[in-house]
């Protein structure tokens, strides 16, 4: 491979796709840690939640978005969903050459090294609770380890409206996570891309003394490995008026828009909605 070549490759955009605008919280930790990298989202506004349904049937949207994300001719992808990486994760791993990780392994690895008495409490959609995956990842690193997992269902759509701190959300909230409390777990694993974004109602109601951890942050770190690792680090900032950051959406571009704007420091400059269905 020649300089020109490999230089061509690092400038490649990273691929993100999640069900919905929550992955944005991946992509916004790829921007602060990995500044030089471009990205391609996705977020399949349209068929938001995943959480609720088939394996069958998230694996399928999940299929569709890879070939799109194909076609934008990107040199990796994070699958920033938790209910994609735990239904359809390995079968993607199969369909591609393209280095790809998806957002349990990294907040499953992060919850066992931080937890000092064992007990790990994991809040996610349905569908991430039922397929037991974060169970499974912990118990392989420290089997002593007792995981209590809570699908916690409303979050997604309270967070996709635009109800971070409403006192709705805190009512939920302090239903949903009161047997976790009680348990006595030290640990939270903020199981679904969405949850960093009412992580300030999530400590008040769990305390002080329950470590958060937001896998989004640490999906991105473990890109960064990634990256370096397959020599495929950006080295150069990408020159000033390019289009670094692009999004792409199934449905409601404006309002994907206006979401976005209130969580990126710099906003975006637009999403384009795109026909999902047509990568069969």
């Amino acid at each position: 491979m020649t300089i020109s070549e490999e230089q061509t490759i690092n400038g490649l955009p990273v691929g993100v796709f999640d069900s919905g605008v929550g992955g944005l919280t991946v992509a916004r930790e790829i921007m602060r840690q990995i500044p030089n990298e471009r990205i391609v989202y996705f977020g399949d506004t349209a068929r938001v939640p995943y959480g609720s349904k088939s394996q069958e049937t998230v694996t399928k949207y999940s299929r569709q978005i890879l070939r799109f994300l194909q076609q934008q001719r990107v040199k990796a992808i994070v699958v920033a969903c938790n209910t994609a990486s735990a239904y359809a994760l390995d079968q993607l791993e199969e369909e591609t050459d393209i280095p790809i990780i998806g957002v349990v392994k990294p907040g499953a690895k992060t919850a066992v090294g931080v937890t000092r008495n064992k007990k790990i409490g994991v809040i996610a959609t349905e569908g991430t609770i039922s397929s037991e995956i974060y169970t499974r990842y912990i118990k392989k690193l420290d089997e002593k380890v007792e995981v209590l997992g809570k699908a916690c269902p409303l979050f997604v759509p309270l967070v996709e409206e635009g109800l971070l701190e409403d006192p709705v959300t805190d009512e939920i909230a302090g239903r949903y996570l009161s047997s976790l409390k009680d348990s006595g777990i030290d640990t939270l694993i903020l199981g679904c891309t969405h949850y960093p974004l009412i992580r300030g109602t999530l400590k008040r109601v769990m305390g002080e003394e329950v470590t958060l951890v937001n896998p989004a942050y640490e999906t991105a770190r473990e890109l960064k490995e990634l990256l370096e690792e397959k020599g495929l680090l950006n080295e150069t900032h990408p020159p000033l008026g390019s289009n670094q950051y692009q999004f792409y959406v199934s449905d409601g571009a404006d309002k994907f828009q206006h979401f976005a704007n209130s969580i990126f420091k710099y906003g975006i400059l637009a999403a384009k909605q795109i026909n999902i269905e047509e990568y069969n």
